[in-house]
Order: C-alpha cells, then sequence, then structure tokens
C-alpha cells in the first residue's frame, strides 16, 4: 500500500465523476448517528476469535478495494497487512461518529484510506470500480439489504470478489428468539437486526456466484451463528442501446 495519509470526505467534496444517482435515494434520507454505540465499540475490547476470519478477508489484496461500512476502522491493520504495495483503499462509513474513530485509526496506524461518508444504498463510484469489495457485520445494519448488494454487485469489476463475514438468523428455538429480539436489539445496537437471513440473499442474488460460503460455530447467542464467504461477479455484457439505431416505426 501507498503512505499516502488518510482522505476524508469530512475534508474534501466529492467529484462529480465518482457519484451515481439512484431513485430510491431518498429512502435512505435519514441521519445515521449513534454516538453512545460508537463510544461503547471503541471501547469493547478487539475479540481475538475474529482475527482470523478478518485475516480471510483481507488476504492477498491488490488493485482496488472496497470497504462497506468500515466502523471505527477495525479491519484497517489487517488491509495493511495483506494488501501488495499498489492497493488501492476506498471506505465508507455512514455514522459521523464511527467515521471520526475511524479517520483517527487510520492515521494512527499510517492506512492509506480513502474514507467518504456514504451509505451501501448508494455508492458513490462508478460502475466496474473495484476489484474487491468486502463487509464485515455490516448488512445486519443496512437499511436496505437488497439495494445494498444491488450496489457491490454494480462497483464490482466482472470476476471481482465479494468477501463477507457476517451474522445471520439461526434456525429452531435460536431464530424464534432472534425474531423477539430484534426489535429491542435494533434500538440499543445502532440498527443491527439479529435474525436477517443476509447469506441466503447474498448467494441467490442473479450477479454471483459463490466460490466459497463457511457457517462459522462459534460467538454468542443472539448474535450467532457468522457466515464468512467469497462470490465472484458474473459476467455481463452491458448492452448500449443507442447502438442499435431509432426503433422500427410500421
Amino acid at each position: 500500500m501507498s503512505d499516502s495519509p488518510v482522505s476524508s470526505s469530512d475534508q474534501h467534496e466529492q467529484g462529480s465523476d465518482h457519484q451515481h444517482d439512484h431513485d430510491h435515494d431518498h429512502d435512505h434520507d435519514h441521519e445515521i448517528a449513534h454516538p453512545i454505540f460508537a463510544t461503547l465499540y471503541d471501547l469493547a475490547p478487539e475479540s481475538r476469535l475474529l482475527a482470523p476470519h478478518r485475516e480471510y478477508l483481507t488476504r492477498d489484496l491488490s488493485g482496488r478495494l472496497l470497504e462497506v461500512g468500515c466502523g471505527n476502522g477495525e479491519l484497517f491493520p489487517f488491509v495493511a497487512e495483506g494488501g501488495d504495495d499498489d492497493l488501492e483503499y476506498h471506505a465508507i462509513e455512514p455514522d459521523p461518529y464511527m467515521r471520526r474513530r475511524a479517520v483517527r485509526n487510520a492515521r494512527e496506524g499510517e492506512v492509506a484510506v480513502d474514507l467518504r461518508d456514504a451509505r451501501a444504498e448508494s455508492l458513490p463510484y462508478p460502475d466496474d470500480a473495484f476489484d474487491v469489495v468486502v463487509s464485515s457485520l455490516v448488512f445486519c445494519t443496512v437499511q436496505d439489504a437488497e439495494a445494498a448488494l444491488s450496489e457491490v454487485a454494480r462497483v464490482l469489476k466482472p470476476d471481482g470478489e465479494f468477501r463477507f463475514l457476517e451474522h445471520v438468523r439461526a434456525d429452531g428455538w435460536r431464530g424464534a428468539g432472534q425474531d423477539a429480539l430484534t426489535p429491542l436489539w435494533k434500538g440499543v445496537a445502532a440498527g443491527c437486526h439479529l435474525n436477517r437471513n443476509t447469506v441466503d440473499r447474498f448467494v441467490g442474488h442473479e450477479a454471483f456466484e459463490a466460490v466459497d460460503v463457511d457457517r462459522l460455530e462459534f460467538g454468542l447467542f443472539p448474535v450467532t451463528p457468522i457466515v464468512r464467504g467469497t462470490l465472484r461477479r458474473r459476467r455481463t455484457e452491458r448492452v448500449d442501446l443507442s447502438a442499435l439505431g431509432t426503433p422500427f416505426d410500421p
């Protein structure tokens, strides 16, 4: 990775060439800000159990990388370790309290990252922009998970990888318990949904093919099970309708 300092959208305006407008943007215009949760999350001890799985997300990185929802920057040191010298690292984080901590941690760790204030449902990047996209315990809090996944597919290059580590709804009584707890849990855990079938949504998306999906038998109820994996963006041709000429008028 390069040794240039961290940049943040809090410090500069985003260029129009990186913008992507969506008809559904107005559906996601409420502010995301959880100062108490950010403080508690920052104070929580790092789980050693997650370390090998974060290494999985960040191993052998090259080209352009996007992290969706970087939080306070827990993945930064793993990216620094797993990325080559030419890695171009981008990240988004919509919560300003988390983002400030991420900027601080990137500077302290001398991690070069272009960090932006943006939501997963409306990524401020052009099509086919990244070689790898990663998410680590993010899609539980995304307001519109389907829109966010479609955005990941859009910004990934053909054959690009989407690597993820996400907790999902359990089976049986544990799943029923998560259903019951989720309304309360969302209020105290920054909108986290305990009962999403996130990985089923991932592997069922037409833009991806599954490369590797593993259900991990660790963690504590209600935030369990955890699934990690890699999807590959399928090769699809974009049709330029303008090249087809004017419609036939009988």
